[in-house]
């Protein structure tokens, strides 16, 4: 702690040289009486019209009042300035973070105490639909950079005074507020206790985003993603009131979900408002989706080059017809049609969205048939791979689709080298690295692994609403009834 000087002018003069003399950085020193008044704030964060409305015109009616000056000016000041927060600190330290937060701060001479006024300037997008997880029925918000309106979001939807949000700062340079929020009847407080831990021992310069964030909360290493990420305030509040945690970073329109399971990534953001029936007939085709992305290019592999036996006849030859003058390998042929995939994705993810589209077009089919038409590739092999990627698309989480790659190679390269023995074995390490893992307890392939019935109807099934009477157990045991009914038994 560093005190403040009781100068106010000397006050002026430590924080110009704070910030080397920033252009965007402004002080004003006002003459009151026989006492001096100083004004800091930051032009670039700070809204000017309402310091010079409401701050500079108070101190104004202070030094012009005809019934002469009043015995207390620095508490007059500090309580009848019209401002929605006003603070005081005495640490010349925080300056720097409450001036560069949009705040203005007032020091008058002989006091070792500054008076800090909210005068945040609207530097971020209102409210908007989110682009990263469209929806065709259910709200059509997104969360924003402004961790203020990401609150107020969560809020309007869950009017409950157990909605509690525990807030830390984290970054030595950027000091960024992260905001923790749980139902505190709900969730389990060993998990709130664990983030908060997790959180205060992170000691870098600066977060910027919850990407930062969610690499020291991540407690295993795998390819797959143990923390949800979403921009949608709905499935931000469905997982609070589920009894999940829900993390929110200053200046980030996307917020973490923890902990979370395996099949959450085959949920998508409106399953509570279609109807049962075809939400399950969804999940069950992103089940078969992830199948069939997984393990098509391995088992094309294995049985075109080990495996020919469990193929039949008349398919092998034709299989053969459709191979004839490639030169390459199966093997080869697969992962080179499987890159340039991948490179078209991520092109088309890349460039402005009035390109990406037709570049996408272009690239799949002047590429594919040419490929084809010189005898680099087979017709098949561009089938298998066009049939695998298709059934990609379905997924839009980016950790997950990393995730789908890389146990894709993986299952590749076993059945390149060991055939369908090798992809069985691949197949197993798979399932064992996921039962490995955990997040806050809760295992990844929860609830099939250990097995829980009850949180079934709500899993790959979609059971009606009234049917649903529980919170995951397999979350949080704490108040794990959440509705009552004719269904109950």
């Amino acid at each position: 702690m560093v005190a403040i000087n009781k100068n106010a002018q000397e006050v002026l003069t430590e924080t110009k040289n704070l910030y080397r003399q920033s252009g965007d950085l402004n002080t004003r020193l006002i003459k009151v009486g026989k006492k001096n008044v100083g004004v800091i704030f930051m032009e670039s964060s700070s809204s000017t019209q309402t310091i010079s409305d409401f701050i500079i015109k108070a101190i104004d009616y202070v030094g012009n009042n005809p019934n002469g000056l009043f015995k207390n000016l620095y508490h007059h000041l500090k309580n009848n300035i019209f401002n929605s927060q006003v603070l005081t600190t005495k640490d010349f330290t925080e300056f720097s973070y409450y001036i560069s937060a949009g705040f203005t701060l007032i020091v008058v001479d002989g006091m070792d105490e500054a008076i800090v006024l909210e005068t945040r300037a609207q530097l971020d997008r209102g409210v908007t639909e989110s682009t990263s997880e469209p929806i065709l029925r259910g709200p059509k918000d997104s969360f924003t950079e402004s961790h203020a309106k990401n609150l107020g979001l969560i809020r309007k939807r869950i009017k409950d005074n157990n909605l509690w949000f525990d807030e830390i700062k984290v970054g030595r340079r950027t000091k960024t507020r992260v905001s923790i929020a749980y139902l505190s009847d709900v969730a389990e407080e060993k998990n709130i206790k664990q983030i908060k831990k997790q959180l205060q021992a992170v000691n870098v310069d600066g977060i910027l985003d919850t990407g930062n964030i969610r690499e020291y909360l991540t407690e295993q290493s795998s390819s797959f993603p143990q923390i949800l990420s979403t921009e949608r305030p709905d499935v931000a509040c469905q997982a609070l009131l589920n009894g999940k945690i829900v993390i929110m970073v200053e200046n980030s329109p996307f917020v973490l979900i923890l902990p979370n399971v395996f099949t959450d990534f085959m949920h998508t953001s409106e399953d509570q408002f279609q109807k049962p029936f075809n939400m399950t007939f969804t999940r069950l085709l992103k089940v078969l989706s992830l199948i069939i992305t997984l393990f098509t290019p391995a088992v094309y592999i294995a049985i075109t080059t080990f495996d020919q036996a469990v193929v039949p006849d008349q398919l092998l030859i034709s299989l053969a017809i459709q191979r004839e003058g490639v030169p390459f390998p199966t093997a080869f042929e697969v992962i080179l049609l499987m890159t340039v995939f991948e490179l078209l994705r991520e092109s088309d993810i890349r460039l402005p969205a009035n390109m990406g589209a037709s570049m996408s077009i272009v690239g799949a089919l002047v590429l594919g048939q040419a490929a084809v038409d010189a005898g680099i590739v087979s017709p098949i092999a561009v089938i298998v791979i066009a049939f695998t990627s298709i059934c990609s698309l379905i997924f839009n989480d980016p950790d997950f689709i990393n995730g789908i790659r890389t146990w894709r190679l993986i299952f590749i390269l076993a059945a390149t080298f060991f055939g369908l023995i090798g992809l069985v074995a691949a197949v197993l390490m798979f399932l064992i690295k996921l039962s490995s893992l955990e997040t806050l307890g809760t295992s990844f392939l929860a609830p099939f692994s250990p097995l829980n019935l009850d949180a079934q109807r709500d899993t790959i099934l979609r059971f009606p609403m009234p049917r649903i009477l529980k919170r995951p157990e397999y979350i949080n045991q704490k108040n794990v009834i959440k509705q009552g009914g004719k269904y109950e038994k």
